[in-house]
């Protein structure tokens, strides 16, 4: 009889022999990770669906991962399903198993064969996110953007969530988990197809009677021409100008059209209306010249002009410059308004560019030829405008503006004279000049020129004056020539004295008298320069004539000269 030591040996034989030829089997399986393997089921509980993988134990997958798959009402006990091997053991014991991800790995494989060969496959549009819509395609999420969901936007998509559609794969990424997949080239892909045939029945040339519109945009018209749509856009529409197709026809309407052009390689086509008509524009030079006057009716205003209807298909534009002649940036409607019969006079006609330009100011008096005559005559101004350097006013008698700047208030040039005026007060004025529709005032034009005091007391260059000192400054002095003070000069310090020593600002005083020399006179730039230095230099260069023959050469000075001077006056005495 065995012991039990030896008992408990045997027993731990077997079971090292029992495990051995188990991790035999598990090894000859050739179970794999990551790929998908086959399972069958052996029970099927309220949450889980448990399958043998031929692992050390049985699998448990959540029920949720087959409530979207119809294949969960056939699912029984002994069923084969396809399994994802995540781990064959976990740190658990338990291997690690999902029915969903095999679904999507098998998805994905099949995704990436469609995306080659751009095979149509069915999905369902399941919900509705940011710049688009997901579809479900063998159970794979996929982004559908909002361009691909049919050939025209659609406004509701009600009808397409959760059933069947067919659609392309455009695009796949599968280190991101991104595919994009399109509707819309199914459609283009089946339409194409019968454009293709239907286009077999037309060609370029071809005038159809029948074009049935389909839709109006701003810019065009669709049309329907035996099935395959057509392109009319507004440019076609009329050789004049049109506001919006809509407003010439209506959605099913008929149209008789030239088809223009077919593009085979997009089957687009693309039809006319002007093209049946005769071009107003090919005899326009005969029919309308050059500055002449004609009459026509204002059919649109923008910002920078109007459109005028000349005849039917012809138009031309009023600029905001030819609007007025007294304003260039005129707004258009407050000249002109839409319908209004209107004559014009033609400026330019491009034929090539089918643009006539036109003048409405052309047909009216111009006010610039009425004051040509006036440059250099007294008028009055109305005061609209005051700025930091200039008045603007308007001619009494007219619309016309000009400039008075503000030396040209006073012959004192003074800026603080702009102060003496407001807005709206009429002052009288001369016109200096009238260039390039610009006028230019004086008001001191008006007055007698102080300056003038040179000529009425003929003194020119090198001539000595006598002036008063009106006001001390750190750089000079300035002097006054008459009593109203109206010519008041600036003495530089360089210029007060011929000795830099003398030259110093602070030994003369308001009233003193000062004779100085006129080294500059130009009355119409109003320069006029006055030296002391100058008229010292020249009294001395005139003693030294009269009392001292030699002396430059005997060394005699200038104080000497003058006591010598002295000294004969007194013997005269």
């Amino acid at each position: 009889m065995a012991t039990e030591q030896e008992l408990k040996s045997t027993d731990s034989s077997l079971h090292q022999e029992f495990q051995n030829l188990l991790d035999q089997d598990f090894k000859d399986r050739k179970l794999k990770e990551n790929e998908i393997i086959k399972a069958t089921v052996t029970e099927v509980t309220k949450n889980f669906i448990v399958v043998d993988c031929k692992a050390k134990m049985e699998g448990m997958i959540p029920i949720e991962e087959f409530k979207n798959d119809d294949e969960l009402a056939n699912i029984k006990v002994g069923s084969s399903i396809d399994v994802y091997l995540e781990r064959i053991e976990s740190f658990k014991g338990e291997i690690v198993i999902s029915r969903d991800k095999a679904r999507k790995m098998k998805a994905w494989k099949k995704m990436e064969k469609v995306f080659e060969t751009q095979e149509e496959v069915t999905g369902y549009i399941t919900g509705k996110v940011k710049g688009g819509f997901i579809a479900s395609v063998e159970g794979l999420p996929c982004f559908m953007p909002s361009s691909q969901i049919d050939v025209r936007p659609l406004k509701r998509i009600d009808h397409l969530m959760n059933t069947p559609v067919k659609v392309i794969a455009t695009r796949i990424d599968k280190n991101r988990g991104n595919v994009c997949v399109s509707r819309r080239a199914v459609l283009e892909k089946s339409k194409n197809a019968e454009i293709t045939e239907a286009l077999k029945n037309i060609k370029e040339g071809d005038i159809v009677e029948d074009a049935v519109v389909k839709a109006t945009l701003d810019w065009g018209i669709f049309l329907d021409i035996n099935g395959v749509d057509a392109l009319l856009h507004v440019s076609d529409l009329s050789h004049g100008r049109v506001k919006k197709p809509s407003d010439l026809v209506t959605i099913g309407q008929k149209l008789k059209v030239k088809i223009t052009k077919i593009d085979e390689k997009t089957n687009r086509v693309s039809a006319s209306v002007k093209a049946l008509t005769e071009d107003p524009y090919e005899n326009i030079e005969k029919k309308y010249k050059i500055g002449e006057v004609y009459e026509g009716t204002v059919t649109k205003i923008l910002e920078y002009g109007c459109f005028v209807k000349i005849e039917d298909g012809i138009e031309g534009l009023i600029h905001n410059s030819e609007l007025d002649w007294t304003n260039r940036n005129i707004k258009p409607n407050k000249v002109l308004s839409v319908s209004q019969t209107i004559k014009f006079k033609i400026v330019n006609i491009d034929k090539e560019l089918k643009r006539i330009s036109l003048s409405y100011k052309a047909i009216l008096d111009n006010p610039w030829d009425q004051i040509k005559d006036k440059v250099g005559k007294e008028v009055k101004i109305k005061i609209n405008n005051i700025t930091d350097k200039a008045i603007f006013g308007e001619l009494i008698d007219s619309k016309l503006s000009g400039m008075l700047h503000y030396k040209e208030i006073s012959y004192q040039e003074n800026i603080e004279d702009l102060k003496k005026y407001k807005k709206n007060d009429i002052i009288s004025v001369k016109i200096l000049e009238i260039k390039d529709d610009k006028i230019r005032f004086s008001k001191r034009a008006l007055d007698k020129d102080p300056l003038d005091w040179f000529k009425d007391n003929k003194k020119k260059v090198g001539n000595v004056i006598t002036t008063r000192i009106h006001e001390v400054l750190k750089t000079g002095v300035r002097v006054s020539l008459d009593k109203d003070k109206k010519l008041i000069f600036t003495i530089r310090k360089i210029d007060l004295a011929k000795d830099a020593a003398d030259a110093r600002p602070e030994v003369f005083s308001p009233g003193n008298a000062l004779d100085a020399k006129i080294i500059e006179l130009d009355v119409p730039s109003r320069r006029i320069k006055l030296s002391v230095k100058a008229a010292q230099i020249d009294e001395e260069k005139s003693l030294i004539a009269k009392f001292g023959e030699g002396a430059t050469k005997s060394g005699a000075t200038l104080a000497g000269i003058f006591q010598k001077a002295i000294g004969k006056k007194s013997k005269k005495k």
